[in-house]
């Protein structure tokens, strides 16, 4: 398991290095001056020189590179010139200093996304860090309505095949395959949230956490969560539903399964004992790559029912062009994808003995 994980890690370590390569060049091609872009209209020559040499967008994209890997590494390396952009700043962020060799100082520190060009100079890792955690709220909410009924739907689908309650159940998923999640998201909010706004008591947009009547503090409002989570959770349902019910199918025709009926057991029995644990294998697969996505930023239900997540503020940075939001956002999805991956091939061993960690 040891030398699995380090192996896993090796390659978890390329594939980031791959996607910061990636995303820092094809974000640097875009056309426009940095420094402009966070001074605004009101920029001058001397400004802009200022913010040049303070980001290092004075020096040449290869130079810049090697910055931005700096910042991102855990061990740095620092001079100590007070005019070169990698000199150790106080209030950069928090770092231990290792050791000194001639005019560079080697900290070891953790990863500096930099900062927001719109938010006055806050820095990337608190905007990511105040959004991811409502992201993941309305991720996990999603995928246990998807995990909970998709199983439940999948096993009544294939026990009771090619019968009115199949396909039903068929409808319903394909339908839930088929229309996108904004169209969803828009119909739900304007039904729900406005149409029956009366009985429901939901709102068309709201977040976790809103102010008071008084503007005094934050309160959560968990009722903000049901529509956008029941709209994020509709598509991952559906496949989930195709993918239970597909193979517990198979499951059934399957020669151990057709000996536990010989020796007696209930159909209960069979399911609970023996068939779910073997047909979970697809579900795990498209669960894991699912909910990887909903963490990602689910952009567009975010976006229409203003949920204070991930995916609204990629969206916002965009809009102004928060270069460092978005590379920073990137990398943060590049990784919580490659941690879900793991994770998910670790489950396999356990679900399936033939599996071999490998």
């Amino acid at each position: 398991m040891v030398r699995y994980i380090l192996n896993k890690t090796f390659y978890a370590l390329l594939t980031l290095l791959g996607v910061v390569t990636v995303i820092f060049y094809l974000f640097n091609i875009l056309p426009g001056d940095p420094a402009q872009m966070m001074l605004g209209q009101n920029e001058d020559s001397d400004q802009i020189a200022a913010v040049k040499a303070k980001y290092g967008f004075d020096k040449s994209i290869s130079t810049q590179y090697l910055y931005y890997l700096n910042d991102l590494s855990p061990i740095s390396f620092h001079s100590k010139n007070q005019e070169d952009y990698t000199f150790l700043k106080d209030g950069k962020y928090a770092a231990s200093k290792l050791f000194s060799f001639d005019n560079v100082t080697t900290v070891i520190k953790f990863p500096y996304l930099r900062e927001s060009f719109t938010k006055q100079g806050k820095k990337v890792s608190h905007v990511i860090g105040e959004t991811l955690p409502n992201t993941a709220v309305l991720a996990v909410s999603a995928i246990v309505i998807a995990i909970i009924l998709g199983v439940l739907f999948g096993i009544l689908s294939a026990l009771y095949k090619d019968t009115w309650i199949d396909k039903t159940i068929q409808i319903f998923s394909t339908l839930g395959m088929s229309v996108p999640s904004f169209f969803s998201a828009i119909l739900f909010a304007w039904f729900f949230g406005f149409v029956l706004h009366e009985y429901t008591n939901l709102e068309m947009t709201g977040s976790l956490y809103e102010l008071d009547d008084f503007g005094e503090r934050m309160n959560i409002q968990w009722k903000n969560l049901i529509l956008p989570a029941l709209v994020l959770g509709i598509r991952p349902l559906a496949v989930v539903i195709q993918l239970m019910r597909n193979s517990l199918l198979e499951v059934f025709n399957q020669d151990y399964i057709r000996t536990a009926r010989a020796k007696g057991l209930s159909e209960f029995q069979i399911i609970k004992k023996h068939a779910i644990k073997n047909a979970l294998n697809p579900v795990v697969t498209a669960i894991s790559g699912w909910f990887a996505s909903m963490l990602a930023g689910a952009v567009f239900v975010e976006y229409i029912f203003g949920w204070n997540g991930l995916g609204k503020e990629i969206v916002n940075a965009l809009n102004t062009l928060d270069l460092p939001v978005i590379m920073g956002s990137v990398l943060i999805i590049a990784v919580l994808f490659i941690i879900i991956n793991i994770f998910v091939d670790v489950i396999y061993g356990w679900l399936d003995p033939k599996v071999k960690l490998e």
